[in-house]
């Protein structure tokens, strides 16, 4: 599967919400996060807001709950219009029961795990969801720095879905999506380590031109980590940021 990008609003003016959207098309989802302030410290919208933000956007949208009491909440977002909903592991009372709450109103069903939590957390369920979301910082608050610890989380989910896949124990292979301090100079080691679905906030939304920005994460994260065809790393002639 080609690596999908989800520019995140959280990002984005909110006063000037529907033209921030329009300037993202280029993407493959819209990441919406909601916060309630008690789950995580940050208060940011919610429902009457993902409602509208479905009826304009011209991509699915991609709501992250990071809220208290998902087990009542998450439908009501599948409800509002959102394409896939994706709730907090560390949040949920039965993740099992959320996930099939949300694919029976016709939605992708996604956990999400704190960089605290394990994947041990999820492997056994995987047949429930349509993606897990690695949190690549402490979720809350945008901006902040990518922790690369978290490969490894990564790398356990992407080879639980291989070998589910492979011998026949997951019918479909959930995507594995990561947020949190994604840029171009992080994009390559999470898609490396498994991920295929990248949540940019700053980095897209920091731009002047979100359709470009867009376009070097797409291909930072498909093709060999290179920058302006130089190997990342650092070799001769390399381009450091």
């Amino acid at each position: 599967m080609a690596i999908q990008i989800a520019p995140s609003i959280l990002s984005a003016d909110f006063a000037n919400l529907e033209r921030d959207i329009a300037a993202v098309s280029a993407a493959d989802l819209l990441h919406v996060d909601v916060m309630d302030a008690h789950f995580v410290p940050n208060l940011t919208l919610g429902l009457p807001i993902v409602e509208r933000i479905a009826q304009v956007s011209s991509l699915p949208v991609d709501t992250h709950l990071m809220i208290e009491d998902p087990d009542h909440w998450a439908p009501r977002y599948a409800e509002a219009g959102a394409a896939s909903v994706t709730f907090h592991y560390e949040a949920a009372k039965n993740p099992v029961a959320i996930a099939r709450d949300l694919r029976a109103l016709g939605v992708r069903a996604s956990v999400a795990l704190k960089p605290g939590t394990d994947a041990s957390a999820i492997i056994d369920d995987l047949k429930e969801f349509d993606m897990v979301l690695v949190m690549t910082v402490e979720p809350g608050f945008g901006g902040q720095a990518f922790m690369p610890e978290m490969l490894p989380k990564i790398e356990a989910i992407r080879a639980a879905v291989d070998r589910g896949v492979a011998d026949g124990s997951l019918a479909i292979a959930p995507w594995i999506q990561v947020d949190g301090g994604i840029a171009p100079d992080t994009a390559h080691s999470v898609t490396s380590a498994g991920a295929n679905v990248l949540v940019a906030g700053s980095a897209v939304y920091g731009a002047d031109d979100r359709a470009a920005a867009i376009a070097a994460l797409r291909e930072v994260a498909n093709g060999p980590e290179t920058i302006n065809g130089v190997p990342a790393s650092g070799g001769p002639g390399a381009h450091h940021h």
